[in-house]
């Protein structure tokens, strides 16, 4: 559940990022076509010059419309995580605070991971405590093809008596009869107990090759989630790197449009990359923040990591 509502509420941090991108992309777009036509009335631009500015307004106008769809529709996912109570309640709006930073620290050492893993996960320990109680098991089933061996003592005022209580306080008569011993019982072949005895070893058997596999796949996920955080977290250095290019682009492109240089056809793709690249640096910071969650809640440490315990609910003997 926590995962879940982290994941949730980053996807919702990422779509009022692109809402907000191309909210401003469509306010430049606009101020652009309002330029040429400007200069289309005095004679500085062709006609022909109309149609890219009109057609990157309408592009923006559409990615603007689909964001915000988009960006609805992420919180109301969050929302059910949240609090489904008040899924039909008005006044539903509300604003994420937390912005898509990635941290200083971020994933630690591999190893460490696979070890908290190792400690940590609830399903490898829930294997080992059904490993232990097929250990019992198996103990209970060996005991069953183990010969009974009994003590026992008969007292009576005759051979056949069986009152133990009245032979006790007349054990000074002359008509006592006692008899001790050791009774032993050896069951013949023993063929139920050997074959449940059988079958408890080869359920033991299956269990420890169930848990040997768990662990595998424990590794594996651990690895595949530390492997995401260290792509994720260099895309953000190189998104970050390409948004500052495509800005520069813009800029000069731009600047080649104002003396007669440029078209705005190329100030418009211009503008694409550069809105493209805004996105995917929000995208790759916002990646590596759930990147970090999936692995340290493939590794069990996520509760620990967030200040959350599990209270202990098992039944208290008394």
């Amino acid at each position: 559940l926590v995962a879940d509502v982290e994941i949730a509420y980053w996807e919702t941090v990422l779509a009022r990022q692109r809402t907000v991108i191309y909210e401003e992309a469509l306010a430049l777009a606009e101020r652009q076509l309002a330029e040429i036509e400007q200069r289309i009335r005095v004679g500085s631009l062709p006609e022909t010059e109309r149609a890219s500015a009109q057609a990157e307004t309408a592009v923006r106008r559409e990615e603007l419309i689909n964001a915000r769809s988009a960006q609805t529709l992420a919180a109301l996912r969050l929302f059910r995580l949240v609090d489904p109570d008040r899924l039909v309640a008005p006044g539903r709006n509300w604003t994420p605070t937390t912005a898509p930073t990635a941290p200083d620290a971020g994933a630690d050492a591999l190893s460490d991971h696979l070890r908290l893993a190792l400690q940590q996960r609830p399903d490898l320990n829930q294997a080992r405590l059904l490993l232990d109680k097929q250990d019992v098991d198996l103990e209970t089933t060996r005991n069953g093809l183990l010969p009974k061996l009994d003590f026992f003592i008969l007292l009576g005022d005759t051979g056949y008596a069986d009152s133990f209580g009245r032979a006790v306080d007349r054990m000074d008569g002359d008509r006592l009869d006692y008899r001790a011993g050791l009774e032993l019982q050896v069951p013949l072949g023993n063929r139920d107990a050997r074959a449940r005895h059988r079958r408890a070893l080869l359920e033991l058997d299956q269990a420890y090759g169930a848990l040997s596999n768990m662990t595998d796949l424990a590794r594996v996920d651990v690895e595949s989630a530390y492997i995401e955080t260290q792509r994720t977290r260099e895309q953000i250095t190189a998104t970050a790197t390409t948004r500052r290019f495509q800005e520069e682009k813009l800029r000069a492109e731009t600047a080649k449009f104002q003396v007669g240089r440029s078209t705005s056809l190329l100030v418009a793709q211009a503008q694409q990359d550069r809105v493209n690249s805004q996105v995917a640096e929000v995208k790759a910071a916002v990646e590596h923040l759930q990147a970090l969650v999936r692995l340290f809640r493939m590794d069990g440490s996520l509760l620990l990591r967030r200040g959350i315990q599990i209270p202990d609910t098992a039944p208290r003997g008394k």
